[in-house]
């Protein structure tokens, strides 16, 4: 048999040339079996042998590589399905029910199927500008459309953009959970996500459906609240998530940008009032809101400090809002949180330095709404502030409660503790003008808190008659308030050295001197070593050197220099920073001469 092979062939592919081998050793086979004898076909055999060895491998070759391409492309697949089989087993071991069990596996069908979709793991290999650019290719047109960044720079979209996360979430999958921290804000790409209440039976209520180019979770972001619905997908959803962190720091490096953004989010929920998602910002009854406009929105200050939201009242006030933007009524933020109880908002604005002398229309300020709502802490708040610029503030109220009759303000100012005998502005009191107008219950209540009838009074055309018996049943033991003490009964020397003592709780101002308690020793140490040794309650004198002086007389030692430190240990430098009821730890000092 001629074994000469053809050029041509000889120069094809390596393939070929083993396809070749394979044929011809089946030829040989076949033509040595049926057109040799048997005596002569051992003539052949090392040749038939050797092709029939290369037959053999190249077959097993083929047979493997094709076992491993399949093996290769049922990795997933084997893999998928070990995972649903563990989480079969994990949730028939711990008996859940019915429903989670579907929501498992439906979410690892779900991964299962979309595992080619999720480019994200691509996009973070790739460098920041080409991440950048896909992005921007990807996101931007969907991020520009949301209502929260209409408005808003292509600089600043840029820096979200960069930052987002695709994901996709299968259907019945909760996004937000009620009463989450805010931490991230989501994005419909596509599908739909509803908006669930839970309500006190513990079912679930649909509030609202969003569709692609929503946006929810923002308003727990910008308010700083835990969210207070469930965010729970409908269908098959893809959502770009943006962490709140990168959201507020992208738009506050432009201010214009970050006010635009706080615009946007107060004009949605103001369309949103019908619902119950938009009466967390807002009530219904917009018409205190001053209606001839405001081109940098301040006026949305007075909706915010109406609701109370200290946290989002800060973020606008830091976009340099007017804090003392008023309404149709002249009242301004301060006012409507002081007389609505929100202690935090007040903070906030007097933080941001607004003015507390403000009166509205009806002349009254701050401070009257707060102590006429009985808001006292607020009141003592905004008081402490008003009575650093005016130093009548005191004599103001009560001459106002005085001038108009209102004995429920007068009394709320008695318990207060502060001095009947203020004068205001014009050096009157409370007393002489209800006097001037003849209001006996005014006059009485006043001179039972002990008013001074001994000045300027006799002017006045009051029956003296009816004077002198309230200033008997005074002296018999009528109870009369005094500042941060119970109702004490004054006997026949109330205008004697008691009475004295009390007059000296007031400073010039008409407020009531801070009283503080001393202790003796390092405040650190007394807590380690549980020293119990009590301490002093004195009034708080002019200056330190005063403060050390009745130290020493009251514990037995110099304490000429000695130092004074608060609770932490702090050093005290100045009596300015001493406020009422403060505890005081004098620290003597070692002898340098020792």
């Amino acid at each position: 048999m001629d074994w000469n092979f053809d050029p041509k062939f000889q120069r094809s592919k390596p393939f070929h040339t083993l396809y070749f081998f394979h044929v011809l050793v089946h030829y040989h086979h076949d033509h040595s079996r049926l057109w040799r004898s048997p005596c002569c076909q051992h003539h052949g055999n090392g040749l038939h042998y050797f092709l029939y060895a290369v037959n053999l491998g190249l077959t097993s070759y083929i047979i493997g590589n094709m076992t491993n391409l399949v093996v290769e492309g049922t990795r997933r697949t084997m893999e998928f399905r070990n995972s649903i089989e563990a989480a079969s087993n994990f949730v028939s071991r711990n008996r859940l029910p019915r429903r989670l069990k579907e929501q498992i596996l439906a979410y690892m069908c779900l991964r299962f199927k979309a595992e080619h979709l999720n480019e994200q793991q691509l996009i973070e290999q790739l460098p920041k500008s080409i991440c950048t650019n896909i992005c921007q290719r990807l996101f931007l047109p969907t991020v520009a459309n949301v209502y929260l960044f209409k408005g808003i720079t292509k600089e600043t979209l840029l820096i979200m953009v960069a930052k987002m996360k695709a994901e996709y979430v299968p259907p019945r999958e909760d996004v937000i959970m009620q009463n989450e921290a805010p931490e991230d804000i989501y994005i419909i790409v596509s599908g739909e996500v509803e908006i669930l209440e839970c309500e006190k039976d513990q079912r679930e209520r649909v509030i609202a459906t969003l569709q692609s180019k929503d946006i929810f979770g923002e308003f727990g972001a910008l308010c700083c609240t835990p969210q207070r619905f469930n965010y729970r997908t409908k269908t098959l959803s893809q959502l770009l998530r943006l962490k709140t962190t990168v959201l507020i720091e992208s738009t506050q490096t432009k201010l214009e940008d970050y006010e635009q953004m706080l615009n946007n989010f107060l004009q949605h929920y103001k369309k949103l009032k019908d619902l119950s998602i938009g009466d967390q910002l807002l009530e219904e009854n917009e018409e205190e809101v001053d209606q001839a406009g405001d081109p940098n929105m301040a006026s949305n200050l007075l909706a915010v400090a109406k609701a109370g939201n200290a946290a989002f009242l800060d973020e606008l006030l830091k976009a340099k809002l007017d804090p003392d933007i008023g309404d149709s009524k002249g009242r301004t933020p301060l006012h409507i949180a002081a007389s609505k109880g929100h202690e935090e908002c007040v903070l906030v604005l007097l933080k941001h330095a607004c003015n507390v002398h403000l009166r509205d229309k009806k002349g009254n300020t701050a401070l009257w709404d707060a102590i006429e709502s009985k808001h006292h802490s607020i009141f003592w708040t905004l008081y402490n502030s008003a009575a650093i610029s005016d130093p009548h503030i005191a004599g103001d109220l009560f001459c106002t409660a005085s001038n108009r009759d209102d004995l429920t303000v007068m009394q709320e100012l008695l318990k207060q503790g502060l001095n009947v005998d203020s004068k205001n502005r014009h050096g009157l009191t409370a007393i002489e003008i209800a006097m001037s107008k003849n209001n006996v219950e005014m006059v009485k209540l006043l001179v039972m808190n002990g008013a001074d009838v001994t000045s300027n009074t006799k002017t006045y055309e009051f029956p003296q008659t009816t004077l002198n018996e309230m200033l008997q049943k005074r002296e018999v033991g009528h109870q009369i308030r005094v500042p941060d003490t119970n109702q004490i009964l004054l006997g026949s020397h109330g205008e004697g050295e008691q009475g004295c003592n009390l007059r000296e709780c007031y400073s010039s101002t008409g407020s009531i001197c801070p009283r503080v308690s001393i202790y003796r020793g390092n405040p650190l140490l007394r807590r380690e070593t549980g020293c119990m040794e009590a301490g002093r309650l004195i009034r708080l004198p002019g200056s330190l050197e005063e403060l050390r002086n009745i130290a020493g007389q009251k514990f037995g030692f110099d304490a000429r220099n000695a130092t004074v430190t608060d609770e932490e240990g702090s050093v005290i430098d100045s009596v300015d920073v001493i406020r009422d009821k403060d505890k005081l730890f004098i620290v003597e000092v070692p002898n340098s001469s020792m």
